[in-house]
């Protein structure tokens, strides 16, 4: 069990008192020089259990990458970039994928971060530029890894361990058992840390089993909705298409709804995240990719508007809620005729009688404000709430989240005040600085 200093100041800005049997196990593995698989389901933890050992074994005298981070998508490698920066290590992390600027990843990469995390695709792009050397790079994680072989990243991946001519460990991370290790990796006997099949991190999760009368489902999904009022809700379907239809059905009720899903820009994927986070968004309708990798915590209700088709899919999205012994439900919507899967049984839900009246979840008390400038214009929360509630006169109750960016930040304030907010602040300096502050579109 880690007991250092540097760990328990780790786990008091994390708010934990210690570390779960997975993360310990994790810990003891790492910290040795053996190659390690790590299984463990969605919501245990996953990400403090590698970066906390990884921690351990990187030296500070040491200038350039000593860790690379593969992961399957952008969502899972700025979460996991987000814990590092929380850790407060004193190691630069740099992180790149496609969607962001190429350029504003070179200079950063032009000193050599400790921690490099990235997707495949961009990663690659990077060798081939030979904007960072990848020659001796001691330590690989590849989290996720079952899903960017899902994904279609042998090519890229093989390619990048390719050019890894100094490892010394490689770390492979999934919430699901059973997948095939690939001879690219050139993981030979590794240990073995397999919680996947553990359920003591959804003790306090709820599942609940709504029958829809019609196969269109959409009013079983509403009168859900009324019943779960103002909770953050994620909502699952199959398919892309579904979630424009289901958020428009809803909209038509007078339910704010949100889309989220793979066709849409990066840049819209995040701001609906990042709505979703402070809480402005509250009901998200989303494919699979919602599912894993995606820092989103706070969520307290998930529902199954479509049957997952495998059972691991069924796990990812439950564990989306009730993470780390928080309470949470689960709620799977069934038209009369439709049969459960076979991973499911009718022993394992509550039945959830729903009674009339109807009356739709009240909006979002929280608006998202946008401000033109971040940490590269040397912007802090500190700085943006001491404005906020000098100039724009706001008590403490009425700022929600502050995410601040390289190039922009966002702010969560009770939708109550922000007209006058923003009349009270339109003329007004910001650390001797006018700032664009608006509504976020």
């Amino acid at each position: 069990m880690p007991k250092s200093i540097v760990t328990k100041k780790i786990l008091k800005r994390f708010q934990i008192e210690a570390l779960n049997k997975m993360q310990v196990s994790a810990f003891n593995a790492i910290s040795k020089p053996s190659d390690v698989v790590l299984l463990a389901p969605t919501g245990s933890g996953k990400t403090l259990a590698f970066l906390l050992p990884l921690l351990k074994k990187m030296n500070r005298k040491v200038e350039g990458i000593q860790c690379l981070i593969l992961t399957p998508s952008r969502e899972l490698a700025l979460q996991i970039e987000s814990v590092w920066k929380k850790m407060k290590t004193g190691f630069k992390v740099t992180t790149c994928y496609g969607g962001h600027s190429m350029q504003d990843e070179k200079n950063s990469l032009k000193t050599p971060p400790g921690l490099l995390i990235g997707t495949p695709g961009r990663i690659e792009d990077h060798i081939h530029r030979k904007t960072f050397s990848t020659k001796m790079i001691p330590y690989l994680i590849l989290d996720e890894f079952d899903k960017s072989l899902e994904l279609g990243f042998q090519n890229e991946m093989s390619y990048i361990i390719g050019k890894l001519f100094n490892l010394k460990q490689r770390i492979l991370v999934s919430a699901t058992s059973g997948i095939e290790i690939p001879s690219f990796t050139r993981v030979e006997k590794p240990l073995v840390i397999n919680f996947s099949k553990v359920k003591a991190e959804y003790k306090t999760l709820e599942l609940k089993l709504v029958e829809s009368p019609i196969k269109d489902k959409v009013q079983s999904l509403f009168e859900v909705l009324c019943y779960i009022k103002s909770d953050s809700t994620l909502i699952f379907v199959n398919h892309r298409q579904a979630t424009e239809r289901i958020v428009a059905a809803l909209k038509s009720k007078k339910v704010e709804a949100h889309a989220f899903h793979g066709g849409m820009d990066q840049d819209e994927r995040e701001k609906v995240l990042l709505k979703f986070r402070n809480n402005t968004i509250q009901f998200l309708v989303a494919t699979d990719l919602a599912g894993r990798g995606l820092d989103i915590p706070q969520v307290k209700h998930v529902i199954h508007y479509h049957f997952p088709l495998k059972e691991d899919i069924y796990t990812h999205r439950n564990g989306r809620t009730a993470r780390q012994q928080a309470e949470g439900t689960a709620y799977v919507i069934q038209f009369v005729d439709e049969e459960l899967p076979s991973y499911l049984s009718p022993n394992d839900f509550n039945k959830l009688k729903l009674e009339e009246p109807f009356y739709p979840p009240k909006p979002s008390p929280w608006t998202t404000l946008f401000i033109n400038g971040g940490k590269k214009t040397k912007l802090s929360k500190i700085d943006i709430v001491g404005f906020l509630s000098k100039k724009g006169e706001l008590e403490r109750g009425d700022l929600g989240l502050i995410e601040v960016k390289a190039k922009m930040s966002f702010v969560a304030v009770k939708t109550s005040k922000v007209k006058n907010l923003l009349k009270k602040v339109a003329k007004e300096k910001m650390k001797g600085k006018n700032y664009r502050i608006s509504i976020a579109k």
